[in-house]
């Protein structure tokens, strides 16, 4: 039976909350897309198209992973890139909240990567991924020199995070 049109209609579903009055939740990591590939597997019809996306979670004090996913589209491949950098996540020691313990050097695949601790006050001098993961980690003073001759970002970004597991408390 139709509704008769005089009868007022709700504009909103029962226990339906607007936007507005939605609880703000907080997100503790902080968030940065490292890396975005399109990458092709050939099959008898042709190619088929995914998304890779390298992401680095941290909450800048002493927290950082790395994770690594591929999806159909972009945003299921970071959905899932984070989720995978969630359970990767490693915690450092920090040497007065400030920097690494010692000097230590790390290699992974073709990657090697060297890091040194710096007194307060001299910053975080460090170049293309491996800045990325020390300051998600809370590094705030520290030098880092990437020795292998590889450009690739996730290669260094998880020596970067080979040499952090390395520290000594």
């Amino acid at each position: 039976m139709p509704m008769p049109s005089t009868m007022p209609r709700s504009p909103r579903r029962p226990g339906h909350r607007p936007a507005s009055a939605r609880p703000v939740v907080k997100e503790e990591f902080k968030e940065k897309v490292l890396d975005m590939r399109r990458v092709t597997r050939v099959v008898a019809g042709g190619k088929r198209f995914r998304f890779r996306c390298t992401i680095v979670l941290g909450d800048e004090r002493g927290r950082v992973g790395i994770g690594i996913a591929k999806g159909v589209d972009v945003q299921q491949a970071i959905g899932k890139a984070k989720a995978d950098a969630k359970k990767n996540i490693i915690t450092i020691n920090l040497k007065d909240q400030r920097t690494i313990s010692h000097e230590v050097i790390a290699k992974y695949s073709a990657a090697k990567v060297l890091l040194k601790p710096a007194s307060a006050g001299h910053g975080l001098r460090a170049g293309g991924s491996v800045r990325v993961v020390l300051a998600f980690a809370g590094v705030k003073d520290g030098t880092a020199k990437i020795l292998g001759r590889t450009p690739n970002k996730l290669t260094n970004a998880m020596a970067t995070v080979a040499a952090l597991k390395n520290l000594k408390a």
